[in-house]
């Protein structure tokens, strides 16, 4: 069914768009959440959690793209449920590492100026992405959004994982520049 068709009985109270959207969108949402996690009970919860805020979200909201949408629910939904897990212990799931190769981008406090640098970083990062050629940025958006291992975006995209590291490292050397450049470093 069309993501419009879906959105339209979100605003119509329609359970069926949690079925639909469950049927059309689970794999792509339990992706996210299990490179997040790395456990797939933990991602299925997030998942079933996604239905439930989107149907909470959808009205007042219309996404403009559902996928993009449902994913960015499951990606803070997963985050969160990672940060709780890993208040216990530690944990060795590509979220980490991830974040780690962008450790000099990331800021840990939570001020408000920093907050408002945070959302500059953030919109100065999407420009950049959109001047890479597609399929750097697409790794980069599987690895550092969706938090996918170096061995799966090496698989999608039939190049070996020492290519895609060498790729993520080249972007992260120019994002370096361009964020240096713009005055947000």
């Amino acid at each position: 069914m069309e993501d419009e068709k879906i959105i339209d009985l979100f605003w119509q109270r329609d359970e069926n768009a949690i079925k639909l959207t469950a049927e059309k969108y689970d794999s792509y949402c339990g992706t996210i959440a299990r490179n997040i996690l790395g456990k797939n009970e933990d991602a299925e919860e997030c998942v079933n959690d996604t239905w439930l805020k989107a149907w909470n979200a959808i009205p007042p909201h219309k996404p403009d793209k559902l996928h993009l949408f449902l994913g960015k629910i499951t990606r803070e939904l997963a985050i969160n449920r990672y940060k709780a897990n890993s208040a216990h212990k530690r944990g060795g799931g590509e979220m980490e590492l991830a974040l780690d190769e962008l450790s000099a981008f990331i800021s840990s406090k939570n001020t408000v100026e920093e907050n408002i640098e945070a959302e500059a970083v953030a919109k100065a990062i999407n420009a950049f992405l959109r001047k890479q050629p597609e399929k750097q940025a697409n790794m980069f958006i599987l690895r550092y959004y969706h938090f996918y291992p170096i061995s799966q975006i090496a698989a999608k995209y039939s190049v070996s994982e020492s290519k895609v590291k060498s790729v993520l490292f080249r972007m992260r050397k120019k994002l370096y520049s361009y964020l240096e450049s713009e005055d947000l470093l």
